[in-house]
């Protein structure tokens, strides 16, 4: 089936993410930070290396460096031990006619062009070794710098730090590491509907009223992107009360991050609030789940508003909040390539009709390689966001046949 065009008045995740993103500079400002503690942190200065790594020529097993042509001219014969070399110690040249015995990361002695791992070698008497095998030029060196090269830029500026990149830091020397500030986000909730697990038990709760599931979510995602995060609890629905609560939240924050309250209601008193006090742009988008979604500016902080259905909260917080997050912290985000790419998995479900919107289906893979697909996509159905491990993006108006290739982003992606 061919993909059709949102009804007028929706916008385009495409053009509502660069709008938002081309709204975006990275936050003034650096931390100084021990390497130890970067963790998620965002690199504010490119790391170039003032050595090479490895710095010598070392072995990566433990056993024997070897002059090749003596094991070709020893014929299996048993070759004199003329010295030991321990990791962190260097040895003496390599006398012709004898081998080095040798344990992993030691520096390989001039002279010897190759290692010999100690299962392919055999003792023969005190002090004398024969080999099982003649081994090719270089076997088991690490060369110098093969790894990383003295002047090289090791890790560029805006990148984001996980465990691989803190090791990496440190092989070059970094105790400590120059990052982009902390984007400092309050965060709350509106709705007299809201109830916080904990103060009502449950079958206390009043009719209509439902436990805060977003604030949970949301504070641990902004966590995940290394956030400092100031909960501010729920917000009544009353236009004075909102006003406070953005009010306040502007003076020490670079983001407010609301959830509910962004359609056009006469109970949802987040868009005249915060056109009270700053700007906001109110944009329907054409995706499912997700459309009301808001963007403007309360005094120096972001404004932004998600939808209140959890679901819709949370995949909105992947598309188009994660990349907002990401700019703030300096890294470089191309608004055509913001999302993750891809993979391109078959359906093994039926999906009849696709949507009028672009929606991001909450699917799993199989151990057969394809996706299975949840078999409730509504938007208040936040058991298919824990059943899933990703999302389908379906075109709009897409239908899907068991057997059709389809985009599968895993929420791991979104999440690195």
């Amino acid at each position: 089936m061919n993909a059709v065009t949102p009804r007028p008045g929706l916008r385009p995740l495409a053009d509502a993410l660069a709008d938002l993103l081309t709204a975006t500079q990275a936050l003034p400002g650096v931390d100084t930070v021990p390497t130890f503690d970067a963790d998620g942190r965002v690199l504010a200065q490119a790391l170039v290396s003032a050595l090479d790594v490895p710095g010598h020529d070392n072995t990566s097993m433990d056993g024997y460096a070897v002059r090749v042509v003596d094991l070709v001219a020893a014929q299996g014969a048993p070759l004199p031990v003329s010295q030991r070399i321990p990791a962190g110690h260097f040895g003496e040249p390599l006398r012709p006619g004898s081998v080095a015995r040798i344990f992993t990361g030691a520096p390989v002695p001039a002279g010897a062009d190759a290692v010999v791992m100690q299962e392919e070698a055999e003792p023969a008497g005190e002090g004398w070794v024969t080999f099982k095998t003649v081994p090719q030029a270089g076997q088991w060196i690490r060369r110098q710098g093969e790894d990383v090269q003295k002047g090289a830029v090791v890790l560029p500026q805006g990148a984001r730090l996980g465990p691989a990149e803190l090791g990496l830091a440190a092989s070059i020397g970094f105790a400590n590491l120059l990052v982009a500030p902390r984007v400092r986000v309050a965060l709350f909730s509106t709705g007299d509907e809201l109830v916080m697990p904990g103060t009502v038990a449950p079958q206390d709760m009043k009719p209509g009223a439902i436990y805060n599931s977003n604030r949970f979510f949301l504070r641990a995602l902004l966590q995940r992107f290394g956030c400092q995060v100031s909960d501010l609890g729920i917000v009544p629905d009353q236009r004075e009360a909102t006003v406070a609560a953005l009010r306040e939240a502007a003076q020490q924050h670079d983001l407010i991050l609301t959830s509910g309250g962004v359609s056009v209601g006469e109970e949802d008193h987040i868009k005249p609030a915060v056109q009270a006090l700053g700007h906001l742009d109110l944009w329907q988008i054409g995706m499912k789940p997700g459309k009301p979604f808001a963007h403007g500016r309360v005094g120096p902080a972001h404004f932004i508003g998600l939808p209140g259905n959890p679901v819709s909260s949370f995949v909105t917080f992947l598309l188009l909040v994660r990349p907002f997050l990401l700019k703030l912290q300096g890294v470089a985000v191309d608004p055509t390539n913001a999302l993750p790419t891809p993979l391109r998995l078959p359906a093994h479900f039926d999906l009849p009709k696709g949507d009028k919107r672009r929606e991001f289906l909450r699917a799993r893979r199989n151990a057969q390689g394809g996706l299975d697909l949840f078999p409730n996509q509504s938007s208040g159905v936040l058991t298919s966001a824990v059943w899933a491990d990703g999302l389908i993006d379906n075109p709009p108006g897409q239908a899907i046949a068991r057997g059709d290739t389809v985009s599968f982003t895993p929420f791991a992606d979104f999440l690195a």
